[in-house]
Parts: C-alpha cells; sequence; structure tokens
C-alpha cells in the first residue's frame, strides 16, 4: 500500500538499543508552539472544544515526528491517507483501521508521545481483560487521568453523591484500569478508598472449565470480605459490578447494612436491564443514590450515567466528548444505526496521550441522541456480543 504521510511526520533515524526501545538520544520536549493548534489538547476540563478543530490538533500531535509515539509514527508509514491533511473532521476518525488486536505486541514505551519528554508522568500500564485472546496494553498519563476524573466528579456531584466519604470498592486492583480509577475517585471525590481485590479473570476461566460452582463460591467470598469493611467502618460510597450487586441484594443482612450506612453506589460493568435498576432504585436501595458507569481499558475511560433519568428507564450513558466519543453501528457495514436502534459500540479515543480510533467494542446498545454540542452518540442498554474475535464472551462477575 503507497504511503502519503507527510514527510514531517516520518519518524527521525533514532538508534535503537537492544531489544528495541529508543536509545538515549530522544528528540528534545517541543513547545506548544511547535505543533499547531496544541493548546486546543491542553484545556480545562470545564472547555469544550470544537470537535472538527480538535482532532485537527490531535492529527499534527500524533503524527509529528517530535511529538508522535514511536508506534503511531511508524504505522503511519502503512496507511494510504495522511493523517494531518486528510484527517480534517471527527467524522474523518474512520479512515483509520481499528489497530486495537496490533496493542498486544507493542512494547508500552512506544505508545507514549515523544512530546512528553524524556520522562513521562505514566501512572500505570494497564490490560484489557485477556478473555478473548492475549491481554491488549495502554499507557495512562497523569493529565488524561486528571481530565478523566474531573469529568467523573462533577457526574457524581449532579447524583448527590456526597463529598468527603469514605468509599469502599469491589474492584480489581490490576491490570485492570479500574482499580486505579477507585483509588483516585475515591481519594478526589471522597476520604478514604478501602478495597476488596477481585479477579474476573480467574472468574471467567472457572465458567469457561464449567466449574460455575465455583465461580459463585468465589463471589461470595467476595462479598464476605466486603461484608467486613461494611461493619466495621464508615462507608459512605460502594462501588461494584451488577453481577456482585444482584448477589448482595440476595443477602438480606448485607441489604439492611448498605441501607442503614451506604449514601450512594456506583455500579459499573456491562449490564444492567431496566426493570433490576429499578427494583435496585425503588426498593432494595430506596434511599441511596445510584449511579452507573460504562467503560473499559481500551477506551481508557469511562462514560458516567446522564443524570435526572427516570427510575423506570434505561440507563444513558453520555461519554467524555470530543476526547472519547461513541458511535453505535451495524458490525457488518460499519454503518450506523438509527435512532433507538441497537447495534454495536464503536469508539473513539483521541487525546494527548493516546490515540486509538475506529474501535469496535465488545459490546452491543442502544443508539441514543447526545447531549446537545457533544459529538458522536449516547448509548443505553449495554449487553456483551455472545462472541467477539471468535471468542465466546463470559462476563462472569460483571
Amino acid at each position: 500500500m503507497t504511503t502519503r504521510i507527510s514527510e514531517a511526520a516520518d519518524a527521525p533515524d533514532t538508534p535503537t538499543a537492544p531489544g528495541g526501545d529508543p536509545a538515549a538520544r530522544t528528540p528534545r520536549a517541543p513547545q506548544e508552539a511547535d505543533v499547531p493548534g496544541s493548546g486546543l489538547l491542553d484545556l480545562p476540563p470545564q472547555a469544550q472544544p470544537d470537535p472538527d478543530a480538535y482532532v485537527q490538533a490531535a492529527m499534527e500531535w500524533h503524527f509529528s515526528s517530535e511529538t508522535g509515539s514511536r508506534y503511531w509514527l511508524e504505522r503511519a508509514r502503512t496507511l494510504d491517507f495522511d493523517p494531518r491533511t486528510e484527517v480534517r473532521t471527527h467524522e474523518d476518525l474512520r479512515l483509520f483501521p481499528n489497530v486495537a488486536a496490533e496493542l498486544r505486541h507493542v512494547p508500552a514505551a512506544d505508545l507514549i508521545p515523544r512530546g512528553y519528554g524524556p520522562r513521562p508522568d505514566v501512572v500505570g500500564i494497564f490490560e484489557s481483560g485477556g478473555t478473548t485472546g492475549a491481554p491488549k496494553r495502554v499507557v495512562l498519563m497523569r493529565d488524561w487521568l486528571e481530565r478523566m476524573l474531573a469529568a467523573s466528579n462533577a457526574n457524581l456531584d449532579a447524583h448527590g453523591f456526597p463529598r468527603g466519604a469514605d468509599w469502599l470498592g469491589i474492584v480489581p486492583s490490576g491490570p485492570h484500569i479500574v482499580g486505579e480509577f477507585f483509588r483516585r475517585s475515591a481519594a478526589t471525590h471522597g476520604r478514604y478508598g478501602f478495597s476488596i481485590d477481585l479477579d474476573p479473570r480467574w472468574v471467567k476461566k472457572l465458567i469457561a472449565l464449567g466449574r460455575v460452582r465455583e465461580a459463585g463460591e468465589y463471589a461470595e467470598h467476595v462479598l464476605d470480605q466486603a461484608e467486613f469493611v461494611l461493619r466495621s467502618q464508615e462507608i459512605g460510597v460502594l462501588t461494584i459490578t451488577p453481577s456482585l450487586m444482584e448477589r448482595l441484594a440476595q443477602r438480606d443482612d448485607l441489604v439492611e447494612l448498605v441501607n442503614e450506612k451506604v449514601r450512594a453506589i456506583r455500579w459499573g460493568g456491562t449490564q444492567l436491564d431496566p426493570d433490576s435498576r429499578y427494583l435496585y432504585r425503588t426498593e432494595v436501595f430506596p434511599e441511596v443514590d445510584l449511579c452507573g458507569n460504562y467503560g473499559s481499558t481500551m477506551m481508557l475511560g469511562v462514560a458516567g450515567e446522564r443524570p435526572g433519568l427516570p427510575d423506570d428507564g434505561p440507563c444513558v450513558f453520555d461519554p467524555l466528548s470530543p476526547y472519547v466519543t461513541f458511535s453505535v453501528v451495524d458490525p457488518d457495514s460499519g454503518r450506523p444505526v438509527a435512532y433507538g436502534e441497537r447495534g454495536q459500540v464503536l469508539v473513539h479515543h483521541v487525546s494527548k496521550s493516546f490515540l486509538l480510533p475506529n474501535n469496535l467494542e465488545r459490546d452491543l446498545a442502544t443508539r441514543v441522541e447526545a447531549p446537545q454540542g457533544r459529538v458522536g452518540d449516547s448509548v443505553a442498554d449495554i449487553a456483551p456480543v455472545a462472541t467477539f474475535e471468535n471468542e465466546a464472551v463470559i462476563e462472569g462477575v460483571y
């Protein structure tokens, strides 16, 4: 395939140390003036940039030889278009191939934009679930984490979550991103974070092997540990998955304890049907604020539940546009479905720290119109596809 990437975007001939890592000679960290429009990538969290101007600034950043990552500068040579001159609108992101599967093998260091300089502020390296093939990896930079937290905390405020409360999270400590997100949410919106480690990979493995009873015993073991914390600490916010919340709701003592102490529940995973959501909000936890999140490691983010939804309606999620955007598409044609119809979730992540456009997630959703001024779609009625990358999808404790 003939490349048309601009000459200025070609990766320089950088010496390579043994093992494939760049040698000590690292390109200088650029000033903002080096990359036209790069100030759009550093706007304060409350600002809402023009989506097309933002995309153009991001293309300059990620495909300039001084600021782009090693991965994208090399990958650009294989494209049959020039991102810096031909990706001018948010819609043009569909020109990119879906490269998510390649992130199984790319060295993590090659994903960090050179514009961060020789000592980038990396929070951590995180992985996808790894249940449909080898895990894919992403790099979380501190500036992106802070932007994501600012939006998430504002969403929690809109749902009435108490500030300064102690949090309890039943979440994986790693390698998934949710553990880090929980810890930082607890520290910035709350006070102290207590956590019960969750191993969703082990549960999915048990289920795949037909050891469903053991998977159930593991889930009960996790809830037993959560009960110890709830009885001994003043927990104001509980973070839990829909699957575990269903099990919790079957234990009268735990339901009573949550209603006595917890003021808000943040649930995250894939599916919570409207009937169950209504039951939790009106009968099981009637005095507790509930708020959902939809996200994944590969999104490098979460979409918060839209405030003000009725108890008996579907849960609608609005992504952090224009940084993370959704399209709900027909998986065969790739074309958007009509509003109110179901399709597969296509995600664009375009931030200063990371670029992953055109990534088809393993989830189905109903297409919902985004809030005014936002680009892309909102989503509702999230549910996993039956198979993904030719393997059966198992939700386990999610």
